[in-house]
């Protein structure tokens, strides 16, 4: 990159080109082009000879729900017995017979962010009106998110937060001007130009996504440790962040079982305590594309709480999620991370590992097992 390049904050935000301005629109836009539409109904993996379909931990955002249909459809052209919920975050939304949501929620026994999966009947939602509310205040707080996260960059009073990131992705002062500079520039157009785009686009991703989309413009080897550096800043930012804008993850469960929901808890590895806290759920995932470590303890820890005498609870439930996030399939792919690319809706290799169904297997447990109970409990 060469010195002539100006990146003072001041410029960042008094000087935007009306490419920038257009770039702002394009990643925040939800109307989806022809090509776009091909490319999120076609995916890039058949599965042909899989029967039974479980993804009840994938985010459609944007995308209309019958293209994720077509999609799973596509996928699994076999499939015969399958249980399909999409999970957005904080927004319940119905597919078919079944509705779902990724709540995040705290543990107030050791003072935590935690997320739940929940899962309903569809005929079930027009009475959660209670929930729809409490889903409607996370969220919003939630999105403020951005703003901390932005400021956590550009900002001197988060000084330390800067400091910690670079200290763990080693990037240079070069790295972190080019970072200032497009969060700077990024805040700016959402101060300008974000009432005009759906809210659900104005969120942490948008940060990544923009500077993602300086390859081309700035060196790739530049744009691959910004976005190192952004990831670290954010990781800070979400472990900082006050859970008192989050309800309790004993309201949430109490408000899913009053309707007759199901409810599981995703990636445990993410905030171990919450496996002591004997939470009345339906079962863990074990398994996801960015949480592949501990599935075989999981299963056997999960089997030894079936063993233990339980009064009034049903055995917990063993489940793997592909958390899938829909949009990165309309993506240009030389922006995105490879692994995010690679998820699909339904697709959870570790089923068929032979390790893990040898673990299944001596737990009583597999992919058509799973399906049929929770159907069983969601009736």
């Amino acid at each position: 990159m060469g010195e002539e390049r100006d990146y003072r904050l001041e410029r960042a935000v008094s000087d935007i080109p009306d490419e920038e301005i257009g770039l702002f629109f394009s990643l925040t836009e939800t109307e989806l082009t022809r090509d776009q539409i091909d490319r999120v109904t076609g995916p890039w993996r058949v599965i042909p000879d899989q029967r039974d379909v479980l993804a009840v931990h994938w985010h459609p955002e944007w995308i209309p729900l019958d293209m994720a249909e077509e999609r799973i459809r596509k996928t699994f052209p076999a499939s015969e017995n399958d249980l399909l919920i999409p999970t957005q975050h904080n927004d319940l939304l119905v597919m078919g017979n079944y509705a779902g949501v990724e709540v995040d929620c705290y543990s107030s026994g050791f003072n935590r962010k935690i997320q739940l999966l929940l899962h309903f009947r569809a005929d079930r939602v027009a009475r959660a009106s209670a929930l729809k509310s409490m889903l409607a205040h996370t969220f919003k707080y939630r999105s403020g998110q951005l703003f901390e996260f932005m400021d956590s960059i550009i900002e001197p009073g988060y000084s330390e937060r800067m400091d910690e990131a670079t200290a763990n992705t080693g990037a240079s002062s070069q790295v972190v001007e080019v970072v200032r500079f497009y969060t700077a520039r990024l805040r700016q157009l959402i101060k300008e130009f974000g009432s005009r785009v759906d809210p659900m686009m104005i969120k942490n991703k948008l940060v990544a996504e923009y500077i993602g989309a300086r390859r081309g413009l700035e060196p790739q080897n530049m744009i691959n440790r910004a976005l190192l550096l952004v990831k670290a800043v954010k990781e800070i930012v979400k472990r900082d962040f006050s859970v008192e804008y989050f309800f309790k993850a004993s309201e949430v469960i109490e408000e899913a079982r009053a309707l007759g929901g199901g409810i599981i808890i995703p990636h445990p590895e993410q905030f171990w305590p919450v496996l002591l806290a004997d939470y009345d759920v339906d079962g863990w995932e074990v398994w996801n594309p960015q949480s592949q470590e501990y599935t075989e303890f999981l299963i056997q820890a999960l089997h030894n709480q079936n063993k233990i005498n339980r009064p009034n609870r049903r055995k917990l439930l063993v489940f793997m999620g592909d958390d899938t996030h829909l949009s990165v399939k309309i993506r240009d792919p030389e922006t995105m991370e490879k692994s995010k690319l690679e998820r699909e809706i339904g697709l959870q290799p570790a089923w068929d590992a032979l390790g893990i169904r040898k673990k299944l297997s001596l737990s009583g447990s597999d992919r058509r097992r799973t399906i049929e109970e929770y159907k069983g409990r969601l009736a």
